[in-house]
């Protein structure tokens, strides 16, 4: 997890207190409707004592941080992360429409204490407030299967129906060793029965120590043919300070380890040959491949060496703007499944409809994409990193049938 400044934190305090500042203003602008000065003393006693042991607490974590044990400072990170969304959003859009709702009540009506006004303004609060609270305790362990089928004139006919799990972007440190929340993502992959398993990448958030006690969840995982795994930009030990190059390339070699541990083939920069019936298609798993500020370890030329006959291709790539940039127009790649955005853990989604701001960052962000015979898949992830919830964007599990096209 990136690690911020203490003036960074200390300005994100004061943009806090700003709006809580603004929305207090405008909570005691409606509570002249309430006749109890208990109920409003005690409401306000509660507003402030949130908001300033908030922000007192943020300042105090940040300045004692070095001290704080790795396991726990992940967790309290996490926790004061979704508190302060908590805080923030709800208030932020009650201060945005009861603003509008007083401007256009003062400009076009000439009743200047109407009493809907307030009431939309404390709904337009708790709305969000929910939405995010179901977000933290509900929907982020809500694990959703995504069913879809790709047709494609190069798959063998031996092939024809063959079956992917594709799971991404586990975090593993942000379950604090819950080993239980993943009980019902393993049973329903279980169920799905596929012939293959791959996981694309970010495994842990930083530290081979994220890993204690997976290993026995991670091997009731079952495939009928295979389980394949690439690493992600999380998975190198790249957004922590390392004491020596030597602890750093330890971490980074004991997750690697840890594939091995619950039989999945981990593919550095290389490839797989799978064959049936004198037929065959091709696994092609890439380490990560990122614009800066990610760093790129990625070698596809690598990685397809000794492959260029095989018909049908599969690309798992953590990054999904690797496709655009090499993948598409340049090789062969039938299919690259990819994770990485999350899907930014906050969208809406409605049918076919599907929308969140993380589309103005990453192109293709979420499910299914094709250019002419190619096609991306972007798994949005069955963890969690950072904020603590899943808004409208439910954690994935991915199921792939492959069939010939005739």
């Amino acid at each position: 997890m990136k690690s911020f400044s203490l003036l960074t934190i200390t300005l994100l305090c004061v943009a806090l207190l700003l709006v809580d500042i603004t929305a207090f203003y405008w909570l005691q602008s409606i509570m002249h409707f309430v006749d109890s000065v208990i109920f409003k003393t005690l409401l306000y006693t509660m507003f402030w004592l949130f908001t300033v042991g908030l922000v007192v607490s943020i300042l105090v974590l940040k300045i004692t941080l070095d001290a704080i044990s790795p396991v726990r400072k992940q967790l309290l990170i996490s926790r004061f992360y979704g508190l302060g969304v908590l805080s923030f959003v709800p208030k932020l859009v009650f201060i945005i429409v009861i603003s509008i709702l007083y401007f256009t009540n003062f400009l076009f009506s000439e009743n200047k204490s109407l009493i809907i006004i307030p009431i939309i303004g404390v709904l337009s609060g708790f709305l969000p407030f929910f939405v995010i609270l179901h977000g933290v305790f509900k929907a982020i362990y809500k694990f959703k299967v995504y069913h879809h089928t790709i047709e494609s004139k190069r798959l063998p006919k031996s092939f024809d129906g063959l079956t992917i799990v594709q799971i991404s972007d586990l975090h593993l440190g942000s379950f604090n060793y819950a080993y239980k929340k993943l009980e019902s993502a393993i049973e329903k992959i279980n169920n799905l029965k596929p012939d293959y398993i791959v996981i694309t990448g970010d495994l842990v958030n930083n530290y081979a120590w994220e890993l204690r006690g997976w290993d026995s969840v991670f091997k009731k995982l079952e495939a009928k043919k295979g389980k394949y795994a690439i690493l992600g930009n999380h998975d190198y030990g790249d957004y922590s300070e390392w004491e020596t190059p030597e602890l750093k390339q330890e971490n980074f070699e004991a997750i690697q380890h840890f594939f091995k541990t619950i039989n999945f083939k981990l593919l550095l920069n290389a490839s797989e040959v799978i064959s049936k019936d004198t037929e065959k298609i091709a696994i092609i798993g890439i380490e990560n491949w990122g614009k800066p500020a990610f760093k790129e370890y990625g070698d596809l030329k690598k990685a397809m060496a000794n492959i260029e006959n095989i018909p049908f291709k599969i690309l798992l790539s953590h990054d999904p703007t690797h496709w655009p940039e090499e993948v598409i127009d340049k090789t062969d790649i039938t299919l690259t499944l990819a994770g990485h955005t999350h899907g930014m853990q906050a969208a809406f989604q409605y049918k076919n409809l599907q929308w969140s701001p993380i589309k103005y960052k990453f192109k293709h962000w979420a499910g299914l994409y094709q250019h002419k015979s190619q096609y991306l898949y972007v798994n949005r992830g069955l963890g969690w990193l950072g904020f603590p919830a899943r808004i409208g964007m439910r954690p994935e599990i991915t199921f792939i049938a492959l069939k010939t096209k005739t």
